[in-house]
Order: structure tokens, then C-alpha cells, then sequence
């Protein structure tokens, strides 16, 4: 059994850099991943399918709030990390602050940078990151969502039981 590899930002250039240079391709997907559930799991297995080695990045506790207001994350972003770099699907996990993982990838480099397909063109929504993974040679894809499953219905649903 291997040990959760969960990496510090400042350790994405050597890991990019070490994987590109055994012929691995990189691939890259992210999220808050508050109350982990298979709709998760089904778009990391879908994630890693694309490549050699698979890199996660979770967003940080301050950065959630951000996203998704003053009630979350429910789980801190290190038992989250713990979790996601527990599936056996995932090399490595790194947290960060930002509320895009731009700086992530600049340092990584990852071959391919996966989003959920509410990004996916023509109606979805937009892919700031887009342009730096492009102008790298690095390709964006789109993940398929599972309807019904998500963090946010999950919360409501768990609100809902305990009125």
C-alpha cells in the first residue's frame, strides 16, 4: 500500500519535470472535493484515464469560502487532501490558495488540465486557465458530470434530514 503523496506548490516544476522525463503524461484536474462522493471519484478515474500520472490540485479552506460562501468548506483542506490522495487513482495532491489554478499549472505543466463539462464549450462556463495551458502546448478537457451528485446537494440534503 502507498502512502498519500501530498506535495507543497513550490514541488510542481520538479515533479512536472521528473514525470515528463520518463515519458509519463501529466495530467491535471482540481476542485474543493468538500464531502467526497462518487461523482468525485468517477471524474478523478475519468481524469487519470487520460494520461500516466495524475495530479489534484484542492482548493484551500479560504479559497472554498471564497467559492462557495462563509458555510464551507464542511471538511478542512487537510483531511480533504488526505482523502482525495487516498484514492488509488491519484499520484499526488497539492494544496492551494488561489481561487483558479493558474499557478499551479505554470509550475506543473501538465499535458492535459481537465474541468467538469459545465465548462465545456459552447455553453459553458469560462476557462481562465485556458490560454496559459494552450500557450504551453498543453490541451484542456472536459469531464463528464454525474447528474444528481454534488457537494452543494449533498449539504442541502444533509440540512434537510437534521431539521
Amino acid at each position: 500500500m502507498r502512502d498519500p503523496v501530498i506535495l507543497d506548490p513550490s514541488d510542481l516544476p520538479d515533479l512536472g519535470a521528473r514525470l515528463r522525463a520518463a515519458g509519463r503524461v501529466v495530467v491535471w484536474t482540481n476542485g474543493c472535493f468538500d464531502l467526497l462522493h462518487a461523482g468525485h471519484a468517477r471524474s478523478l478515474r475519468a481524469a487519470r484515464a487520460l494520461g500516466d500520472a495524475l495530479v489534484v490540485g484542492v482548493n484551500s479552506d479560504a479559497s472554498v469560502r471564497r467559492l462557495k460562501g462563509p458555510g464551507r468548506p464542511v471538511v478542512p483542506e487537510a483531511e480533504r487532501a488526505e482523502l482525495v490522495a487516498a484514492l488509488g487513482c491519484v499520484d499526488a495532491v497539492v494544496v492551494f490558495g488561489e481561487d483558479t489554478p493558474e499557478a499551479c499549472l505554470e509550475r506543473l505543466r501538465p499535458a492535459v488540465h481537465c474541468k467538469g463539462a459545465d465548462y465545456a464549450p459552447p455553453g459553458g462556463r469560462p476557462v481562465p486557465e485556458a490560454a496559459l495551458v494552450e500557450g504551453y502546448g498543453g490541451r484542456v478537457a472536459f469531464l463528464p458530470l454525474v447528474e444528481g451528485l454534488s457537494t452543494t446537494a449533498l449539504v442541502r440534503r444533509i440540512r434537510t434530514l437534521s431539521e
